[in-house]
């Protein structure tokens, strides 16, 4: 492992964060093959009012996890000890599936991704990029403030679906197991818990994020 790592220069993690963001910000990921969450359910029929409030939290789970993938592969190009880097590059890994998902259902409801994730992605990477420079356990402790933040969301999205669409309930619950494992990982790899500001300052960017995410 220490020598395949030798093997990896800077520049050639820059081309392949290149490739990573390419393959989270358009449309048709394909996730790493794991089944939907969604499959054993039938679409359930929705009217009008609640399909478009279904697709605008789907939208904002979708850039959820498109700022997810932004800031793993951030951290993980200036993360300073491999295992860390390889921890997040796994997380990410794991994750691409709820892009995939998030993807699907969004086709299902005839809607479409935030027209925004570009601009939401080079933040996050940016975040990301920053947190490893400044250290592998600070890194950690924006992963795991990251994923309870996101889990809080998603409890929230759960409390707020038509009661009878089992389906994006499926997928909700899914990654919100996902995430809150992901934040524990990081919390048992040495995560710092990060200052108050800077953890209001994480959900005050989440609330623009997520009301912008719904509508556009």
């Amino acid at each position: 492992m220490a020598s395949r790592e030798r093997h990896h220069s800077l520049f050639d993690r820059l081309i392949g964060q290149a490739d990573n963001a390419l393959r989270t910000v358009a449309r048709g990921h394909q996730g790493t093959g794991r089944a939907s969450p969604a499959v054993p359910t039938d679409i359930p029929a929705l009217n009008e009012a609640e399909r478009r409030h279904v697709a605008g939290l789907m939208r904002v789970n979708h850039t959820g996890e498109v700022c997810a993938q932004a800031l793993y592969q951030g951290q993980a190009l200036t993360a300073r000890l491999p295992r860390i880097r390889r921890q997040m590059e796994i997380s990410a890994r794991e994750e691409e599936d709820h892009l995939a998902w998030c993807e699907q259902r969004l086709n299902e409801l005839h809607s479409h991704t935030s027209f925004l994730n570009p601009l939401w992605y080079l933040m996050s990477f940016g975040i990301g990029a920053g947190a490893g420079i400044v250290g592998d356990r600070w890194s950690l402790g924006f992963v795991e403030e990251t994923e309870n933040q996101v889990c809080a969301h998603l409890q929230g999205h759960l409390e707020k679906l038509p009661g009878h669409d089992e389906r994006t309930r499926a997928i909700l619950q899914q990654m919100h197991t996902d995430e809150a494992d992901h934040a524990r990982k990081a919390r048992r790899a040495g995560a710092m818990q990060l200052p108050g500001p800077v953890r209001k300052a994480m959900t005050l960017v989440a609330k623009v994020m997520t009301g912008t995410a719904y509508r556009i």
